[in-house]
């Protein structure tokens, strides 16, 4: 085994995470065991960089976010796309990246780390004013968790880049990033959502599921915010026995209005909370339902589970629909109501079935967080450059 050692040293990398889902923690968290896979002694640290941000950034980015894009998704949707098409960086976010930057100072002082990773555009943009301002900035790498990349990632200055398609590497070299800098690694999710070697019987007999019919898994992210309710409702009229799983993540309001909705309905559901197994449940199931967030659905890319869409949030998911349908992973229901045709055309037409698996196994990157501790590995261990 190879130890990674920079003056002497291990390796010490710090990861600068966001607190809007748990996404982009997943990313950090999948990259971190695979650096600890290539080099026990590899040191890691996850933080929230909205912690060392402003207090009105920090509402107006995670608590705003959120209100914004479940009451006015119009609004949102156009901020995105204006933000995406600006040429020159606002007042309050150079404002906002800075003060950041300044906060973040004494944590990467008392640190020291060789690298330092962000899942999540706005750490991202504050490292690269921390690195316009502090001559001794360790290299940054940038992991950017969705099929499409936002201006707000892109920087002149970010040592790395790990994407997860041709196409957002060539617009990033578009707008003025090094090809170089740039790995189409895929996102980065834990290696074990790779297709099973377990018979499918096995996997549910282990998790108590039903082996006499199909299973839909339904996901609404993290935050438990997709229409969870209404999924298990529409598909009441399905002309086939079927039984549901719900990971309703960390919202228990979220659950308890699911399991309410479970007792309602004709056929088996399951509910559960935050799971650490996702990676079974996907590779018991038959067709995964979710919104189109970029870390399940790389996920479900990994487990080769064919993908139907619904309820995108504005911006970045509605990007991953046109990704994931153009390239025959996923098919969109635009309404619930839609879902039961959806759903009965993955289970009964044997051929598009196999075509979506085709295509997930194609484009899935299971070995995303391995390819971007690598790129981590060699940054943090090049030589630094000192300061003229």
């Amino acid at each position: 085994m190879h130890r990674y050692v920079r003056s002497g040293t291990l390796i010490r990398v710090l990861f600068l995470s966001a607190s809007v889902g748990v996404g982009h923690v997943s990313a950090a968290n999948a990259v971190c065991v695979a650096l600890a896979e290539v080099d026990p002694d590899v040191q890691t640290q996850v933080v929230d960089s909205y912690k060392y941000a402003a207090l009105v950034v920090s509402r107006v980015v995670s608590d705003g976010y959120l209100r914004m894009v479940k009451t006015i998704p119009q609004m949102y949707r156009y901020i995105y796309d204006r933000a995406e098409r600006a040429t020159e960086v606002g007042p309050f976010r150079t404002w906002a990246q800075q003060f950041t930057a300044g906060n973040l100072r004494p944590l990467i002082e008392k640190e020291r780390p060789d690298a330092i990773v962000c899942t999540h555009a706005f750490p991202c943009g504050a490292m690269a004013e921390y690195k316009r301002i502090y001559d001794d900035a360790p290299p940054v790498v940038g992991i950017v968790t969705d099929f499409a990349v936002h201006a707000f990632w892109i920087h002149d200055n970010i040592d790395g880049y790990c994407v997860a398609t041709d196409a957002m590497r060539d617009l990033m070299v578009a707008r003025g990033v090094r090809a170089d800098r740039i790995t189409v690694s895929g996102i980065p999710v834990d290696p074990r959502f790779a297709r099973a070697d377990e018979p499918v019987s096995a996997i549910r007999e282990r998790l108590g599921l039903p082996l006499d019919r199909p299973i839909a898994l339904v996901m609404g992210g993290g935050l438990g915010i997709g229409p969870l309710g209404r999924t298990l409702r529409a598909m009441e009229p399905m002309q086939m026995p079927i039984a549901a799983v719900v990971i309703a993540g960390r919202n228990a309001r979220a659950e308890s209005r699911v399991l309410a909705t479970a007792e309602s309905v004709s056929y088996p559901v399951r509910v559960v909370r935050f799971v650490d197994n996702v990676y079974d449940f996907m590779h018991a199931a038959d067709a995964f339902v979710t919104k189109p967030g970029g870390l399940s659905t790389a996920e479900a890319l990994a487990a080769q589970i064919p993908i139907i869409l619904l309820k995108p949030l504005p911006g970045q998911e509605e990007r991953n629909v046109r990704v994931l349908t153009e390239w025959g992973v996923a098919m969109r229901a635009r309404r619930t109501s839609d879902l039961p045709h959806a759903l009965t055309a993955i289970l009964t037409d044997s051929e598009r079935r196999a075509r979506m698996i085709t295509a997930a196994g194609r484009h899935g990157r299971p070995n995303a967080a391995r390819d971007a501790a690598a790129l981590i590995l060699r940054l943090a261990a090049a030589p630094k450059e000192v300061p003229a």
